[in-house]
């Protein structure tokens, strides 16, 4: 069994911008740029012998869903602002293109069950992680900041299956192995 999750991947001026932003606030704890993502599903347990039908899936489900025009605009912390563990950063979009990104992930977490990874049961929140803190506690200021950020808008033409590798990354952080990336085609015909 494998720890994987799908997600749409920033471009790399998306994730400098950012990073120029958080750069001067060194001081908090935020995630490398290299991890950010917007997840679509989590799933814990891949089985290695389903994951051919895993990724056949995946790659119908792209063909099925249209490109999309994303921004990082907005902050947020779950599981909320006086208690945070993770602060994140909101996804704007035009209201079909957050249906769009809506239904991609509803169109992953069935492939995934149906593939016999079924996802974690929490709704889809679209949202990009920056900072998990290792202790709960009062974040108000850094939403303040965060909040400031309005970041510019960039095409999502893809998605990706990650392989997350617990305890791997610097400071002991998870290491991320993309599998495969999948186009989004808008063929709803398929």
């Amino acid at each position: 069994m494998t720890r994987m999750f799908a997600a749409v991947l920033p471009p790399e001026p998306v994730k400098e911008d950012l990073a120029e932003f958080l750069q001067p606030r060194a001081e908090h704890p935020w995630i490398d740029p290299e991890q950010w993502h917007i997840t679509l599903a989590f799933l814990a347990q891949v089985n290695d012998a389903r994951l051919d039908e895993l990724l056949d899936g995946l790659r119908a489900a792209g063909r099925r869903r249209s490109p999309m025009t994303l921004r990082l605009h907005g902050a947020g912390a779950f599981p909320d602002p006086v208690q945070a563990k993770v602060l994140w950063l909101d996804i704007a979009a035009s209201a079909a293109d957050r249906e769009e990104l809506h239904r991609l992930s509803t169109n992953v977490r069935r492939t995934a069950a149906h593939a016999g990874a079924p996802p974690d049961g929490k709704d889809f929140r679209p949202h990009l992680t920056v900072s998990r803190l290792k202790r709960p506690g009062q974040q108000l200021d850094w939403l303040d900041v965060l909040s400031t950020y309005d970041g510019s808008p960039w095409q999502a033409t893809d998605f990706a299956l990650i392989e997350s590798h617990l305890g791997e990354g610097p400071r002991g952080r998870p290491r991320y192995e993309i599998v495969e990336r999948f186009p989004l085609l808008g063929d709803r015909t398929d």
